[in-house]
């Protein structure tokens, strides 16, 4: 029986100390999103006609989706390449995306000026085909509902023979129950083809987000612009993939209270430095071939941030994964994977609005304090979601003693 097999829902208390300071901050945040909806985007934002994409593009978008590739790179590793082994890993890393793709839809409906307007890419008589936003929006779109099947498995095979519908409901206990176990009987069959579609359309969106910035080579600094953009953010979305687990994993079995699943940890951060260094590869390439190096040590705030998030998050993270010690130790393998993730999350808010400057701005765009509020929100709904999940659904390994934690 494979560690995906003997999946159980956590038996640990739901509102540890830490989770009420966590419901806290995340209904405060909500409540700023809130305001916002009614008010509309002026009464929250710093945002304007110059500085359209800000720290919601940059974090609650951008960086959710290169986040949430996780999803389709375990699966990948698992399904397409036969590695058995990382079983255990799949059910966090697939809800781990689905939360991520919802609530990046969830983030960019904030974003929207006229909100109400989001469903207007799923209409066809509304498509503008020659618009990269629009191949962004049906890849996420389709994709999400591809998670959703991905996980409705889960969901079967904790409800099946445990259907109990109270009072009147109750005669339809037995419809219920056969029609979770036809669900769970056909999607056994087709899964595979829509783990391989999940995979085709990350891989479209995850470039496509670069392409967003293609247009603009003379609003973004030479150190970040480049026509080799998709490549740039297709590739580190993969590289980021495992690090998310590996964190995912190491904070999900601190909070309640296991050990960290080194046993597949360990060889999954063998793979790591392989796929960051090919996105280092491409980068530094690309750098040489165009020249940008010269503008390294001019001192501006893009050429800062590249010398954070690509120097220090990127390359020092890349050399930690080579060491087998870091590897083997749970403490230096959550730094390694915290900090790339970091510099990931630096990247795409450099590239969308730090190193972003418009020909005519009349001044430079900062967040307020209502934009970190509800992106901070957003974060903590997430794991709100995540531990809720856990505790109803065979989401994790089971062990035979859980102890709920914060």
């Amino acid at each position: 029986m494979s560690a995906e097999e003997k999946a159980a829902p956590v038996a640990a208390k739901f509102f540890t100390p830490g989770m009420k300071v966590l419901t806290t901050v995340m209904v405060a945040g909500l409540g700023v999103g809130l305001y916002r909806m009614v008010m509309g985007l002026a009464s929250v934002t710093n945002l304007n006609d110059q500085y359209p994409m800000g720290l919601w593009i940059g974090i609650d978008v951008a960086s959710g989706v290169a986040l949430a590739a996780g999803g389709f790179t375990t699966s990948a590793l698992v399904y397409i390449f036969h590695r058995e082994h990382f079983h255990a890993i799949i059910r966090p890393a697939l809800l781990t995306a689905m939360l991520g793709y919802t609530f990046v839809g969830i983030g960019l409906s904030f974003d929207l000026g006229r909100w109400y307007n989001i469903w207007h890419p799923s209409m066809p008589w509304m498509w503008q085909g020659n618009s990269v936003l629009f191949e962004v929006a049906m890849c996420v779109m389709i994709y999400l509902t591809v998670l959703y099947i991905e996980f409705t498995p889960i969901v079967c095979e904790r409800f099946i023979g445990r259907v109990h519908l109270p009072g009147t409901l109750a005669r339809f206990n037995e419809p219920v129950d056969m029609g979770l176990r036809l669900a769970h009987h056909v999607l056994g069959k087709v899964m595979f083809f829509f783990i391989i579609a999940g995979v085709v359309l990350s891989c479209l969106h995850q470039s496509s987000l670069g392409t967003l910035m293609v247009i603009a080579p003379y609003k973004l600094h030479p150190l970040y612009w480049s026509q080799m953009m998709p490549i740039f953010f297709l590739t580190s979305a993969i590289g980021v993939g495992f690090p998310v687990a590996i964190v995912e994993s190491i904070l999900a079995s601190r909070s309640f209270g296991r050990k960290p699943e080194m046993n597949v940890l360990t060889p999954l951060a063998g793979i790591v430095p392989y796929l960051i260094g090919a996105y280092i590869t491409f980068r530094l390439g690309d750098m040489l071939y165009r020249g940008t190096y010269v503008y390294l040590f001019e001192g501006s705030p893009a050429a800062t941030m590249f010398w954070i998030e690509f120097g220090l998050l990127t390359i020092v993270p890349f050399c930690m994964f080579l060491s087998s010690d870091i590897r083997r130790s749970a403490g230096g393998l959550f730094v390694a994977a915290a900090m790339y993730i970091a510099g990931i999350v630096l990247n795409r808010c450099t590239v969308f609005f730090i190193a972003y400057k418009p020909l005519y701005a009349e001044k430079a765009y900062f967040p307020t304090l209502g934009e970190f509020a509800l992106t901070i929100g957003l974060v903590a709904a997430i794991v709100f979601v995540y531990r809720a999940v856990v505790t109803l659904l065979p989401v994790l390994p089971a062990v035979e003693d859980e102890s709920g934690t914060s």
